[in-house]
């Protein structure tokens, strides 16, 4: 007697003879971030970027300066605002080339996910920009209250109303965002992972604050000021999870006293003395 046919069974002798599927290795695990041997690459490559730059700037001003009749000596530039903002944005420029490359090629990871940069609603930005200009109103309001009332290098750079442009148009556009990129960001990252949230915080404020003293060497009373700054925007970093509050921040603080002084000095033309605290 003849057996009803079965499609099931037919379908599995169909499969008895198939080969078999490819074998798919496993997805490799994703690597670990924010390792002490990363942020020693980082250390490490701080140098050689800062050479580069300094190399780039000095062998651009010896080739341009014949052509557009540049009249400074090469042993001054380091005294020449415009120069000493070129150098700092191609360094700028090499740190975040690095940062970019060794997050999404390295990491394997989203820029801006990876060192927490978060969208703001528009309440919340209005929030930060009402504090860092209340933060600039602070700051400028302290110094004169304080007994140290000696010059400091970075005065010295306003020695025109075409420098104190080039550099307002820096510490708004550029060094807000570098700034909390470096600290905020990469910084707080290795910090918060290897030390925890407070201390963190306490070494960005410090290390932010030391990147400032060749600015305001002598007059170390502009240094405590930045340091609390610094601690301000560490403490908004790590108290909202993200830099973007910080950046902020930062920004509407900057943006502040640029303007301030611009209004205070007749639009840059006559520079007082102490009010320069802007980073």
């Amino acid at each position: 007697m003849t057996e009803p046919w079965n499609p099931d069974q037919q379908d599995i002798t169909n499969n008895m003879g198939a080969p078999p599927p490819p074998f798919e290795p496993p997805p490799n695990p994703p690597r670990e971030q924010w390792r002490l041997r990363d942020l020693l690459i980082f250390v490490l490559f701080i140098p050689v970027a800062l050479v580069a730059a300094n190399l780039i700037v000095f062998i651009g001003y010896a080739v341009l300066a014949p052509a557009v009749h540049w009249n400074i000596p090469i042993q001054k530039l380091q005294g020449n605002p415009v120069f000493l903002l070129t150098l700092q944005l191609i360094f700028y420029i090499f740190l975040l080339a690095f940062i970019f490359l060794f997050i999404t090629l390295y990491y394997k990871t989203p820029f801006l996910s990876a060192l927490k940069w978060k969208k703001l609603s528009a309440h919340n930005v209005l929030r930060y920009v009402l504090a860092g200009i209340a933060l600039s109103m602070i700051v400028t309001m302290i110094p004169p209250f304080l007994p140290e009332k000696k010059s400091f290098p970075l005065e010295k750079m306003f020695n025109s109303p075409a420098s104190a442009y080039a550099i307002a148009v820096f510490a708004i556009l550029i060094a807000p965002f570098m700034e909390e990129l470096l600290f905020r960001g990469v910084l707080f990252a290795f910090f918060e992972k290897h030390g925890g949230l407070v201390f963190a915080v306490v070494s960005t404020a410090i290390l932010f604050a030391g990147l400032h003293i060749p600015e305001y060497w002598g007059a170390w009373h502009n240094i405590i000021m930045i340091l609390v700054v610094g601690l301000t925007f560490s403490i908004v970093r790590g108290a909202t999870k993200s830099v973007t509050p910080s950046y902020v921040l930062h920004l509407a603080y900057n943006s502040t006293l640029m303007a301030l002084l611009f209004v205070q000095t007749q639009h840059f033309h006559k520079m007082p003395v102490g009010f320069l605290l802007f980073h």
